[in-house]
């Protein structure tokens, strides 16, 4: 049985929020390992950057893409949440800062497949 709170928009933000902050951490450390890989083993850097030619990986990148504009959009709307006076717009709000993260991240998809 679903809580009623937890059917709210703004609890649905909350949850997508530490989702995505979840998502990003577990990325970073991929992420600096690659970055390594340019000082310590340029030939292996190589081999990576020719792998990430696949098709799922452009897929992936998008959800990356997706997962970073929705942080930091929920974390603008934290910001307001705290400096902002309440108000009853903040719904929309958070369902135009989720339409915003999904269009940057097929803006950023479009280009990494054309």
């Amino acid at each position: 049985m679903i809580r009623p709170h937890r059917a709210h928009p703004l609890w649905l933000a909350f949850l997508l929020h530490r989702i995505s902050g979840l998502g990003l951490a577990l990325f970073l450390p991929a992420h600096f390992y690659v970055l390594s890989l340019a000082l310590t083993r340029p030939a292996s850097l190589d081999g990576f950057l020719h792998w990430t030619e696949n098709p799922l990986l452009k897929v992936s990148e998008f959800g990356l893409v997706f997962l970073l504009a929705v942080h930091m959009f929920g974390g603008l709307r934290l910001l307001a949440l705290e400096f902002l006076p309440w108000s009853p717009r903040q719904k929309t709000f958070a369902a135009a800062a989720a339409v915003a993260s999904a269009f940057i991240a097929s803006i950023f998809f479009i280009s990494a497949v054309a």
